[in-house]
């Protein structure tokens, strides 16, 4: 045996009576929705479920799996103490997915346990479900930091578990959609909220399950997405498996997105194997980014792929650099990322060499294999990289961060010999308080303390 079917659900604790106190028939439809899911789970007659959840604990390089022999939670943090719940987990499964994973490389285990209880994030799934008779072992699965490829790989993982255990098995993704659908929302309102939440509910629609993997990371982080991660497990658990997809509703009546949508598995499928698909989309992506860099970046690029397969920095520049760079004295970062997520960053505020084209040589090597966040690149790592490099204007003081603006210009907190530095137009930074609290956070600056501000502008190169 292996998987028989899948859902989608959400995690809103005030869709429960005992918390919403009323407000849960707001969402009525997400309620007959969610009975509807479950009793086609219990039709299904499932020996076990996985459930991922986005409340587990989450480590940015580790996939946590809850260990024990069973757990049990309430709904005491959404006032409702005496909603409880127990569950068995399946443990011989979930000793098999783990060496699985192991086997495959994705980094997924028991380690790291936090609060051994229940998160929210699994609680109401399994209410509905013993609501619908379901109580079988399941095995909770956490999210990551790691790539959409990772969480696919691992949802591999636990395909490969079910199948070789003989398991009529379920999955249950929980997780909510975008938190930034309507201004009067408790996290307010985001123009990506929307996007994102058409775009998941349209691949619930249609079974397109490479969607889950594609979507941009920006988008994403701005619309406050909570489930994508344990959608993208999903996919892999189903991984060429046919099925059958039921939407069954949107809703963003509190500003958050509830989708509920069920799979039901068809059969073999070969053209839904989707890890292949992603790694060959990325591929073209990042040969379209390369084949239109600039020649700052191609510096940056040729300079950090010198470094690391050769062990030597570059001893020369190359021939047909713009004068702007060899002629010209400033400051520059280079800024490293793989699929969005930074993976180094080390710049200089004001010259420290010859010329520009020298600091972007300089700062490359060191963004690379300096920065203290993370461990020198590998040669695996180069062909996955995308690069930017900001050269930066003379920093000026400022009275007050009214003179700031979060697009236009980088800050500096500065008190006495400490100063921290940010950047500007970065994702995820969408007002000037929050750019000054980073960039005083970054210099170790206290926030009682009568720190100073300067600005800089930057010409950005991609």
């Amino acid at each position: 045996m292996s998987f028989v079917g899948a859902v989608i659900v959400p995690h809103p604790p005030v869709i429960l009576p005992t918390v919403g106190r009323g407000r849960e028939r707001e969402i009525q439809n997400v309620t007959d929705a969610y009975r509807a899911a479950a009793q086609r789970i219990a039709d299904w007659k499932p020996e076990v479920l996985i459930l991922s959840s986005p409340h587990i604990v989450m480590y940015a390089d580790y996939l946590h799996i809850p260990p024990g022999k069973r757990t049990r939670g309430n709904m005491a943090q959404f006032g409702a103490p005496d909603t409880r719940l127990d569950m068995e987990y399946g443990i011989e499964l979930r000793r098999e997915i783990i060496e699985q994973a192991e086997a495959a490389g994705v980094r997924a285990g028991t380690s790291g346990e936090r609060d051994a209880s229940l998160d929210h994030g699994s609680f109401i799934p399994l209410y509905f479900l013993r609501e619908a008779g379901v109580n079988v072992p399941v095995v909770r699965v956490g999210l990551s930091g790691m790539s959409p490829l990772t969480h696919y790989r691992l949802g591999q993982c636990i395909a490969r578990s079910v199948e070789k255990l003989n398991r009529r098995a379920v999955y249950v993704a929980s997780g909510d959609l975008s938190h930034k659908l309507r201004d009067d929302g408790p996290y307010g309102y985001a123009p990506e909220g929307p996007v994102f939440d058409e775009a998941v509910t349209e691949a619930m629609k249609s079974g397109d399950f490479l969607r889950f993997l594609t979507l941009e990371p920006s988008m994403c982080e701005r619309a406050a997405e909570c489930g994508l991660r344990s959608f993208q497990i999903m996919a892999g658990a189903l991984d060429g498996l046919g099925v059958k997809p039921e939407f069954l509703c949107h809703e963003d009546k509190f500003g958050v997105g509830y989708g509920i949508a069920i799979f039901t598995v068809t059969g073999p499928d070969e053209n839904r194997r989707y890890a292949e698909r992603y790694e060959d989309a990325e591929r073209e992506r990042l040969a379209r980014r390369k084949a239109s860099e600039d020649p700052w970046v191609q510096l940056a690029r040729r300079s950090l792929e010198t470094y690391v397969r050769t062990g030597k920095p570059l001893d020369a520049l190359p021939d047909g650099l713009p004068e702007e760079m060899t002629k010209r004295r400033a400051g520059a970062f280079v800024s490293l990322h793989i699929r969005e997520h930074l993976r180094g960053c080390i710049g200089t505020t004001a010259p420290t060499t010859d010329s520009v084209a020298w600091e972007i040589i300089q700062n490359a090597v060191s963004a690379g294999t300096s920065d203290p966040r993370f461990p020198p690149l590998k040669e695996s790592e180069l062909d996955k990289l995308e690069y930017s490099v900001d050269v930066l204007g003379t920093p000026e003081p400022v009275a007050s961060a009214a003179e700031l603006d979060v697009k236009r210009y980088g800050v500096i907190v500065r008190f006495g010999a400490r100063r921290g530095l940010l950047l500007p137009d970065l994702d995820g930074v969408d007002t000037v308080e929050q750019q000054i609290d980073i960039a005083r956070r970054k210099g170790s600056i206290g926030s009682r303390e009568p720190y100073e501000l300067e600005r800089f502008e930057v010409v950005r190169h991609t």
